[in-house]
């Protein structure tokens, strides 16, 4: 009953304890290590969370100061003195009270504490942690119960240490063991209650000779150890000496451990019995033995050689107490070399080393041995509990698993148990690179190769598939698919220890570095033995990693079947929890250099799903020369476990996810950091390979390109190394820059020590930005970018703020060195400040899961080509681009939109100017209204800049990814200005000659209107005497009308072909060509009949194997030109307008444009003659517009077209009838009708561009690419081959016909053009009648009077209200209102109702008529342009395939194009054989082949280099080999048509083509187009 009470007793005692450091909650076991390395507030506030305020906050700090393995973190144990600052110094409560006693806490009760509440997973990192600092770690953790107590057999389990016995010194050999299974001497140091001597001290003492002083044990003399000890007592602690193999080091020649009893034996029996039996000896510190102590002692057994007494004879030491201590001596037979007397006159430091001389003479004589793992027996025997009982099963099932290693050799195992990832996926890695290359093509078609290497890739895909679920793959999954949490890790550390011990025991991959090493120092190095070495390290490493590769291998292959495929669907799920729960991923394997996408993807998408798609990452790397100390500063910074260990060999990239508290969620931006670790750059062991710095190249871009923060971790100690790390690192930085990638770059200079070091680094970090500069302008000059000098070129970098010094990690010689305190403390102040620097500046456009994804497969896509910047192809960015141009498109179109009102406008003013007024008046507005256009443009172009400045300060359109495309669309606006400023000057030209030769018509007609109306008055004056019937009335007005307008003239003709060949005679100045073209008299005469190339018109005719070529591209080129120029002189001859010279300026500017694609091919005649001859089929059709305009406003006809109306008027007046309505019907007909159908045309091409961008279909017109893609589509749909050949032959052609064409369908759709019309004629009729009823009154507001005079004023004052809405023709209007006899209020209510009439008739006609063509060719502005401009782009075409530019605007800096095409379908043949050529050039630019144009002078140059000759062409390789399925299968399906109709033979296509259906050509061609 009172064992039960002291039991309750103790436990109350702990709890209130654990109370006082508000640990009570997490007893016991419940602190995990998942929240620890939780990123929260203390995380980047840490120097203010060091401060310790209250005792709860000591369990934290000690933690945090811990994880970074800062050996000051026991000493964080008692509150801040600022309280004692404030108090009385001079109060005797001050120092009388025990109040501050309960401010502080002894150390070892506080690792109790954390021990005990820590679950399994924490203590063994802690443990781990605490061994780095050289501190002792728990063997024995007391319960509540001091002698109940645990062995911490599993916390100990992760502690694997180095160390160089002696025996091993010549060698250079080390051995490296896991520190419970080391068979070494076990020294166990315990003390009598009455003990005045120090045996932690003692023991410090013993361990730090030879070295400086370090306080392993925590002992009463530091400053932290003089607190009371609450729960401490019974712990056994225990610590590891082990040599370096240096004599005049090491305090001993072997490894020793040494166990430190806690408290005295007596209150710990079970503790002491324990330790003395599995100890090689006891050391036991006594001033005197009490009785109860005697017979604790005297009961042990086999003592001679095991126990040693420390007796501390000090002054004040009775003889009684000596006398017990000889006693017990005696009844246990000692020797008297097993009593060490401490005399009070030998300090602590001198006893210590007899002290340690006994230790050493017990070493010398048959020591016995022990690991802790054998322990565990003698442990059960006393009745103590052991940590990691509770995992057995998992134990098990790890050794069931690994079991089969050592019968049979490692790479034997893995070929049988891990088959997948053997030879056939490292060959199937290899063909995927090879698939980039091309290199190992031979004589073989490139198409043709590309179609092998995909079979045989298919073929390892089924072979792989055809593996079955090995027995130990099995096992592992079903182990992981446990739903308990606790089960699976601690199954996973099992098979992590056993596969560790097993590569330390087995292959002991150590000695295969050792050999490595050594073959790389000589002089004379055996490449192929190197790689032979590297390859068999390769083959013997085995880890958890290995069996995860698998997993996602087994998961990849189960995909080619829908039955597998069920089967393995969990497997990702089950990747993504233990990504949750902090273990690494692997995303690179580093032994066959490939990314298993498909498994990364699903992976992190299951991931993504898990944390209910809240996944935005901030990405951290870090890259660096093997063996720097990478893992160590990330498992340092972040508390995370990357592997350190010389024994294991794993190459690639791994990624660990942590998870960002809510606290830091909004602050950082990120739900998760993710940690990427890599393999070492510059392996000196792998340095003399061939493709080591290429690989080192991909990984170092890969990982980069993946990352938000980059930190390059430089030794100083090497220069040769560091100038390499940095020309790898800068050349991936200069990649990221150009595909719009701007990582933050941190340096961390290793090694670097001293209080001075940052002052004398300013001279160091200066010579460090000139090797930064000069690795720039190295990796500038490999990608070609001759522009880029300077690091700062590449990235933002400041040489203080990115720059950090961190000194060695280890403080002193290891093995026995602690981690140096500033190493600890330099590391947290980096990750701090680059915390505190993300919070700070970290962009509100963060990738999540899905993006990151896309990101990382399109940087391992181009990393896996010679040519990254020009390979690099990514969804994101590509959706970037497309929204912007979206976005672009859309503000050109309103910018357009706001010019062609104004414009419309402009014009209609000038038509309205007064007639009366001379033609230089009219000049003055047209100049002015230039004026005005010039400053409306600056407006508009401020707002589009406005909106592009906007656009790029958004942040959630990935615009940092498209930063590079900001001056192109600058570029762009300044271009828009400059073509629609051109546009309108031209226009108003045109509008001032339409005035003009409008004048000149009018004036003529005004002349002889005027002696028309004299004569009719005059004949009928003269048949009111006569009184003739009304044939006879008929018969002398035809009579008058012939006599008056005999004589009438018409307008005079220009000589159009004059006009045009000074234009173009003009367009040659300065070119000593005008002698051939002052020949010409008569253009009409000369494009007779078809263009014909000539050898005369081709440069280097001596070269004349290529004259054929040349002259069939020639003839092409003006074929295709002349086409395009005719529709665009065809396009002019719709309207109604009069010949400008401004039309001839803008034809010979489209075929310059056109000429710039092939002016090196050929001399300058062949310009004179193309141009000749376009200008000759132009000068015969503006002839004939000019005539129907002459026509149109002949004053003759115009005159002939009133006859009637007089003949009425004239009978009308004869008979004195009422002319009222007839008059107004007359005047609606004449002057309101043509104006209305002038204002509905004005109007009606701005509405159908706006109904097509509004409608359903406006995504078709929303960007060029998605208006490629819908052509590519339509045709692949359609099946004719006329619309390929015209798609391909003539592309501006066939997308004018298709825009028209989609127009005329659009608007035919639910009658939509009727109804635009019908909307425009109510809104004119709606004016007009408004107009009417406020010109009716006067200016008082009263109606006019009502009499004839007032029908004038009537007139004038509606001309007014609508002179920005209508022209009303002043001469129509007078022979309309000839005679009037109405008065003005009987005139407007007859107006109001023809009114009426003219909108029903308006409307009916709108309803009957068909021609929607008609209608489209009479609209001022056509929409048909208008869309052709918003997506033809620039025009220019690949100068290999001649695919056309998709590029946003006109006026950008590079062409690209989403597919590229066989260029056997732009007429390329092969010389020899006259077959079409089917290679593309995506897959040329990747190969080794060459060209020769003339561009290259016929000179043969590599298609890789072809920016030489091209250098505004971006022409990456294909996504995939998919992407082009589309024109495969286009060449296959018209292969012999397209022969024919270019004159050629077939081309040979790969058989694989033919296989292609329609399906899979469409579903290439939606992934090259990104349309999901």
């Amino acid at each position: 009953m009172s064992t039960m009470k002291t039991e309750g007793q103790e436990l109350a005692g702990l709890l209130k304890f654990l109370s006082r450091l508000g640990m009570e909650e997490f007893y016991a076991n419940k602190l995990t290590l998942r929240s620890l390395l939780e990123i929260d507030e203390h995380s980047i506030y840490e120097k203010k969370s060091e401060v310790v305020k209250s005792v709860e906050d000591i369990p934290c700090c000690f933690l945090r100061k811990l994880f970074k393995v800062n050996a000051e973190c026991r000493n964080f144990t008692q509150l801040s003195n600022d309280q004692e600052e404030n108090n009385d110094l001079f109060s005797l409560d001050l120092y009388t009270s025990d109040d501050s006693a309960e401010h502080k806490i002894n150390p070892l009760d506080l690792i109790v504490a954390v021990f005990l509440c820590a679950d399994s997973f924490l203590q063994q990192e802690m443990a781990l942690k605490m061994s780095m600092c050289q501190f002792p770690v728990p063997l024995l953790l007391p319960h509540c119960n001091k002698s109940q107590s645990t062995l911490m057999l599993w916390a100990l389990r992760d502690i694997v240490k180095e160390w160089r016995p002696h025996e091993l010194s010549q060698s250079r050999g080390f051995v490296e063991d896991n520190i419970v299974q080391a068979n070494i001497p076990f020294y166990s140091f315990v003390r009598l209650k009455n003990c005045s001597l120090s045996k932690s001290q003692v023991l410090n003492h013993v361990l730090s000779s030879g070295q400086q002083h370090h306080n392993m044990f925590i002992h009463r003399d530091m400053e932290v150890g003089t607190h009371d000890r609450k729960i401490a007592n019974g712990m056994v602690e225990v610590y590891w000496y082990l040599p370096c193999g240096r004599e005049n080091l090491d305090i001993f020649p072997e490894p020793v451990a040494f166990a430190n009893l806690r408290g005295d034996i007596s209150e710990s029996l079970t503790q002491f019995t324990f330790l003395f039996q599995v100890s090689t000896a006891t050391f036991v510190f006594l001033d005197k033995v009490e009785e109860n102590e005697h017979k604790i002692l005297t009961s042990l057994q086999d003592v001679k050689s095991k126990l040693f007494f420390v007796v501390n004879r000090k002054e004040g030491n009775t003889e009684e107490d000596m006398m017990s201590v000889k006693k017990t001596v005696e009844e246990l037979h000692l020797p008297n070399s097993s009593v060490k007397i401490k005399d009070s006159r030998v300090n602590v430091a001198k006893f210590s080393k007899k002290l340690c001389g006994a230790i050493k003479e017990s070493l010398t004589v048959g020591t016995t041995t022990i690991s802790i793992e054998k322990m565990l027996d003698k442990a059960v025997e006393h009745k103590l509990s052991a940590d990691e009982s509770t995992s057995d099963d998992q134990k098990k099932a790890a050794e069931e698993i690994v079991k089969g290693i050592g019968v049979r050799s490692i790479p034997d195992y893995k070929n049988q148990q891990l088959p997948l990832q053997g030879a056939s996926w490292k060959r199937l890695s290899q063909l995927e690179m090879e698939e980039c290359r091309l290199i190992k093509a031979g004589d073989l078609g490139l198409e043709e190769y590309k179609s092998q290497l995909q079979a045989e890739k298919q073929q390892i895909k089924v072979e792989l598939g055809k593996h079955k679920l090995s027995e130990a793959m099995k096992s592992f999954t079903e182990a992981l698919s446990t739903s308990d949490k606790q089960k699976r890790d601690f199954f996973l550390k099992w098979m992590n220890l056993k596969l560790n011990s097993i590569s330390r025991s087995v292959i002991q991959p150590s000695l295969l570095r050792l050999k490595l090493t050594e073959h790389s120092k000589e002089t004379k190095k055996d490449v192929k033995e190197i790689a032979e070495l590297d390859q068999a390290l390769l083959e013997s490493s085995l880890g958890i990693e290995h069996y995860m590769r698998e997993m996602g291998l087994i998961y990849e292959v189960s995909l080619q079947s829908q039955d597998t495929a069920d089967k393995m669907s969990h497997l990702p799920g089950l990747a993504a929890e233990m990504l949750l729960d902090g273990y690494p991923l692997e995303l690179l394997d580093g032994d066959a250099s490939n990314v298993p996408e498909r498994w990364v993807t699903d992976v992190l998408m299951e991931l993504h799903k898990k944390v209910g798609e809240k996944s935005r990452l901030l990405v951290l790397t870090v890259l660096g020369v093997q063996s720097t100390g990478k893992s160590t500063l990330l498992n340092i910074m972040f508390g995370v476990q990357f592997p350190v260990s010389s024994g294991r060999c794993t190459r690639g990239a791994f990624m660990l996810f942590l998870r960002v508290g809510e606290d830091m969620q909004c602050k950082l931006n990120c739900d998760f950091i993710v940690l990427i670790d890599t393999e070492g750059l510059k392996s000196p062991l792998l340095a003399q390979l061939e493709d080591s710095y290429e690989h080192d190249n991909q990984l170092a871009t890969f990982v980069i390109g993946l990352s938000d923060i980059t930190i390059i971790n430089i030794s100083m100690e090497s220069t040769t190394e560091m100038k390499d790390v940095l020309q790898i690192a800068t050349h991936a930085f200069l990649r990221m820059k150009e595909i719009g990638k701007k990582p933050v770059c941190h340096f961390v200079h290793q090694n670097v020590a001293g209080v001075s070091a940052h002052a004398k680094m300013k001279t160091e970090r200066k010579y460090f930005l000139d090797q930064l500069n000069e690795m720039t302008q190295i990796a500038a000059e490999m990608e070609k970018q001759p522009s880029i000098k300077a690091f700062t070129d590449v990235l933002d970098y400041d040489m203080d703020k990115n720059n950090w010094n961190i000194p060695g990690l280890w403080h002193g010689t290891p093995p026995m060195a602690p981690v140096n305190t500033g190493y600890s403390e330099a590391v947290a102040d980096f990750k701090k400040n680059l915390l505190e620097t993300v919070t700070r500046d970290r962009s509100d456009e963060v990738s999540q899961i899905p993006e990151f994804l896309s990101w990382m497969k399109s940087l391992w896509k181009a990393v896996k080509y010679e040519n990254f910047i020009f390979s690099f192809r990514n969804t994101l960015v590509a959706h970037a681009y497309d929204n912007l141009c979206r976005e672009f498109i859309e503000w050109e179109w309103e910018f357009r939109k706001e010019i062609l009102s104004w414009q419309t406008a402009a014009e209609l003013e000038i038509s309205n100017f007064d007639n009366e007024s001379e033609l230089h008046h009219v000049k003055k507005l047209v100049d002015s209204k230039r004026s005005q256009v010039k400053e409306k443009l600056k407006d508009l172009q401020k707002i589009m800049q406005r909106r592009l400045q906007e656009y790029y300060k958004r942040k959630d359109r990935h615009v940092n990814l498209i930063e590079k495309y900001k001056t192109d669309f600058a570029n762009q606006i300044s271009g828009l200005v400059n073509e629609i400023q051109r546009s309108v000057n031209d226009n108003l030209d045109c509008a001032l000659v339409l005035r003009k030769s409008s004048k000149e018509a009018q004036d003529i007609q005004r002349k002889h209107r005027g002696m028309i109306e004299e004569q009719v008055m005059k004949l009928l004056s003269d048949c009111k005497q006569s009184s003739p019937s009304d044939k006879e009335l008929e018969d002398e007005f035809e009579k008058m009308w012939e006599e008056v307008t005999v004589n009438v003239s018409g307008l005079k003709e220009q000589n159009i072909s004059e006009k045009i060949l000074k234009q173009l005679r003009a367009s040659f100045l300065n070119r000593n060509v005008n002698e051939d073209l002052q020949k010409i008299r008569n253009l009409k005469e000369i494009a007779t009949g078809h263009f014909k190339a000539k050898n005369e018109h081709m440069k280097n005719k001596k070269v004349w194997i290529w004259n054929a070529d040349v002259k069939r591209e020639l003839q092409s080129f003006a074929d295709s030109v002349i086409e395009s120029c005719t529709r665009f002189v065809q396009d002019i001859t719709k309207t109604d307008r009069d010949y400008n010279d401004s039309f001839t300026k803008e034809l010979l500017e489209k075929v310059d444009e056109s000429l710039k694609q092939i002016s090196k091919h050929c001399k300058p005649k062949f310009e004179i003659d193309l141009k000749l001859h376009i200008c000759s089929i132009a000068s015969r059709e503006f002839l004939q517009m000019h005539r129907r305009f002459l026509s149109a406003r002949d004053p003759k006809i115009q005159l002939e077209k009133c006859k009637n109306q007089y003949l009425s008027d004239f009978i009308d007046l004869y008979k004195e009838r009422d002319d009222c309505q007839r008059k107004a019907a007359d005047f609606v007909r004449l002057c309101i009708k043509p104006a209305v159908e002038e204002y509905i045309n004005r109007s009606l091409g701005i509405n159908i561009v706006d109904e097509i961008l509004t409608s359903c279909h406006s995504a078709e017109f929303s960007s060029r690419s998605f208006f490629q893609y819908n052509i590519q589509k339509e045709l692949l749909q359609m099946e004719d081959f006329e619309s390929f050949i015209k798609y391909i032959t003539n592309y501006e052609i066939y997308v004018k016909d298709r825009i028209f064409q989609h127009i005329l369908q659009k608007m035919s759709e639910d009658k939509t053009l009727i109804k635009l019309k019908n909307e425009n004629l109510q809104i004119i009729v709606k004016k007009i009648t408004e107009a009417t009823e406020q010109a009716s009154k006067g200016e008082d507001g009263a109606l006019l009077p009502d009499d004839k005079e007032s029908i004038t004023k009537l007139i004038s004052n509606m001309r007014k209200c609508l002179i920005k809405d209508i022209s009303i023709s002043v001469e129509d209007e007078k022979t309309a209102l000839f005679q009037i006899q109405s008065t003005c209020h009987q005139f407007t209510k007859s107006l109001t109702e023809s009114l009426s009439e003219l909108e029903e008739q308006l409307q009916e006609e709108f309803s009957n008529s068909e021609d929607m063509t008609k209608t489209l060719n009479k609209v001022t502005i056509k929409p048909q342009d208008e869309l052709f401009k918003r997506v033809f782009g620039c025009g220019q075409q690949c100068p290999f395939c001649k695919v056309p530019c998709e590029a946003g605007g006109k006026d950008h800096k590079k062409h690209h194009a989403a597919v590229h095409r066989p260029q056997g379908l732009r007429r390329c043949r092969i010389r020899t054989t006259e077959k079409l050529v089917e290679t593309l050039c995506t897959t040329d630019v990747q190969s080794e082949l060459r060209f020769s144009n003339t561009d290259t002078n016929w000179e043969y140059h590599p298609y890789k280099d072809y920016t030489t000759y091209y250098p505004d062409w971006i022409i990456p390789p294909d996504p995939s080999i998919e992407a082009s399925d589309y024109w495969k299968y286009v060449l296959v399906q018209y292969n012999d048509r397209f022969a024919q109709e270019y004159k050629a033979k077939p081309a040979d296509v790969p058989e694989a083509w033919r296989r292609i259906t329609k399906e899979q050509a469409l579903k290439g061609l939606e992934d090259a187009f990104n349309m999901k």
